[in-house]
This record gives C-alpha cells, sequence and structure tokens, in this order.
C-alpha cells in the first residue's frame, strides 16, 4: 500500500544536510556512542555545527582533505567506534576512490560516508558535479548505499544506520529539497524500496530528489488518464529486485529517473533485474548523458535534460 506524500501538495522544502545534524544530536543524547569526521565545510551555524560544539570530544576536523578523512575514519572504526564522515560529495568518490575501497569498503568497516552536494545541486559547474558516484560506489564488494529522498527520510536512515553492519554510503543533495513524504510516519528499512504512489499503467522509479519529480510527473500523467506507479529506491545496494520485478510485470513498463549519469546507477542497477529476469516490457532510463553537463542551477539543468516532472511526463508520454 502506497504511503501519504506531498503528491497534492505545493513543493515545501526542507535539508537532509541539516536534518542529519539534527539526528546526530538526538541519537548523542540519547547516549549512543559514535564519532564524528568532517571537512572545513560545516558552518557552526549549522545544526552539524551546534553537535560540534556540544560534543567536541567525538568530533574531528580533517581540514579539506578527503582522502586523509576517508582513511582516518576507518581507522576510528577499526579501533571500534560506528563512525559518521560529512564529506563534500564532489570530491569523495573522485579523490577519495583508493580509500573508499581499501580502508573502508576491504575492512568491511562500519563507517557512514555522507556524501553531500549530490548530482548537479552543487551549483559549481561540471568540476563539482557527482554524476558518476553511484556507478563507482554500486562496483566496490561491501558498500551499502542509500540515497534518502528528503529529509525526513534521511533521519530515518541516520538512525537505522546505528546497528546496520558494515561501511554505508549516505547521498544527499545541497539542502532545500522538497518533501517527499508528508511525515515520518511510515516504515523505513535499508534496502526495501517503498512504493510511494499505486499506479497500473507504468513504473517510475526513482532516487534521491529524483522521487519527488517522479511523483510529480505522475500527478501531470494522471491530468491525461495515465496512471503511474512511483518507487522510492532509496537503496541502491542491498538492492530491491522483488519490486521492481513485480511492477515490470504488472505494468510492462518501468522507467527510471535519477540525479546521475544514465551509465551504472539506479537505471543500470533495474535494467540489470529485468534483464536477467527475462522479462519483456518497455524501459527508459532518464538521468544525465554521457557528457559533462552544461552549467546552471539544478533546476536549469533538471529542465535541459528532461529531469524534471515535465520532462518526466513527456518522455513518458512520446513513449506511450
Amino acid at each position: 500500500m502506497a504511503v501519504e506524500t506531498t503528491f497534492d501538495f505545493d513543493q515545501m522544502l526542507s535539508s537532509a544536510r541539516e536534518a542529519y545534524g539534527v539526528e546526530l544530536m538526538k541519537m548523542a543524547d540519547e547516549g549512543l556512542d559514535f564519532a564524528f569526521t568532517y571537512s572545513d565545510n560545516v558552518a557552526a551555524s549549522t545544526s552539524t555545527g551546534k553537535f560540534m560544539k556540544k560534543y567536541p570530544e567525538r568530533c574531528f576536523n580533517i581540514g579539506i582533505a578527503e582522502a586523509n578523512q576517508v582513511g582516518i575514519s576507518a581507522g576510528l572504526a577499526l579501533s571500534g567506534k560506528i563512525v559518521f564522515s560529512q564529506v563534500f560529495g564532489p570530491f569523495l568518490p573522485l579523490r577519495a576512490a583508493d580509500q573508499i575501497h581499501t580502508d573502508i569498503a576491504y575492512n568491511d568497516v562500519p563507517v557512514r560516508l555522507i556524501g553531500t552536494h549530490s548530482g548537479v545541486t552543487s551549483g559549481g559547474g561540471p568540476t563539482h558535479n557527482v554524476i558518476a558516484d553511484l556507478s563507482f560506489y554500486r562496483a566496490v564488494p561491501n558498500l551499502t548505499i542509500c540515497v534518502p529522498a528528503d529529509a525526513g527520510q534521511c533521519m530515518k536512515l541516520v538512525r537505522e544506520s546505528m546497528t546496520y553492519p558494515g561501511p554505508m554510503i549516505i547521498r544527499i543533495a545541497r539542502g532545500a529539497e522538497p518533501d517527499v513524504y508528508k511525515d515520518n510516519n511510515y516504515e523505513f528499512k535499508i534496502g526495501k524500496a517503498i512504493t510511494v504512489k499505486e499506479g497500473n499503467d507504468l513504473t517510475l522509479i526513482g532516487t534521491g530528489n529524483s522521487v519527488y519529480w517522479s511523483l510529480m510527473a505522475a500527478k501531470e500523467l494522471a491530468e491525461i488518464g495515465v496512471n503511474a506507479r512511483v518507487i522510492d529506491m532509496h537503496t541502491i545496494k542491498p538492492f530491491d529486485v522483488d519490486i521492481v520485478l513485480k511492477a515490470a510485470k504488472e505494468t510492462g513498463f518501468v522507467v527510471t529517473v535519477e540525479d546521475q549519469s544514465i551509465n551504472g546507477g539506479l537505471g543500470g542497477a533495474v535494467a540489470e533485474v529485468i534483464a536477467e529476469a527475462g522479462i519483456h516490457c518497455k524501459f527508459k532510463r532518464i538521468g544525465l548523458p554521457d557528457e559533462f553537463c552544461v552549467i546552471g542551477s539544478d533546476t536549469e539543468i533538471y529542465k535541459y535534460y528532461h529531469l524534471d516532472s515535465h520532462g518526466i511526463a513527456e518522455t513518458v508520454k512520446e513513449m506511450l
């Protein structure tokens, strides 16, 4: 059964970057034991900054040195700590790839690497776009990969990650992203996708902020009598194979939407599942093409590449 979403509301904005800091504070106040590493991009006025001020003994500033930060986080985890590590997302999968692979994943340690400014949300142009991280992360053994749809879900994820084994990537946007869920009164489980809207004509599978745009596209499609199912694939690994197979069989038409390269990310994972199961259905990947993106704000780029709600709806209409 679908959950209650902001589907019928105007955009309600919140920030996962603020939300996870709030949850860290709550968990620390409850007596949960963990360490936190960060770089110089954490402002004192943020919720994370307030957490650092209250619990300085468990916080470590590594400066602008992402590879060192990941390696130090691995060392803290090997000493017995659960570690949350906020890293500037555009540099995490590129500058610290070796440390993610060898220090974190190979040692299978409980480090939660929180990569901010994901996709094209940094506004810094091609050098700061995070367009190939999911492709890299998926190929690394032992890594759990989570992309929360909104700030509330990010808080639920951070909470559940305290008891989840092994290393984890938490991919979040820069901030001020639309809410998907009306409240947090829904079941969340790492590795188990969520049907946020029922439908039988086709299935839109989104991850991260693309879930909201998929919902809005479904709303536009409903105006012409097309009933789209929408799935929140908040965990890319381990992947919820069953919900994809069910959608492909029941709707016969699957479209993936992601703020990432169409090569190797969510679209690749869904395509692999459908192809290996031998299911015949219409299939389309909507994401960033195999090129360095045009320069602009995230909303401008989404519109340019048909990743916004209208672009998604128009792509579906053409295929119909």
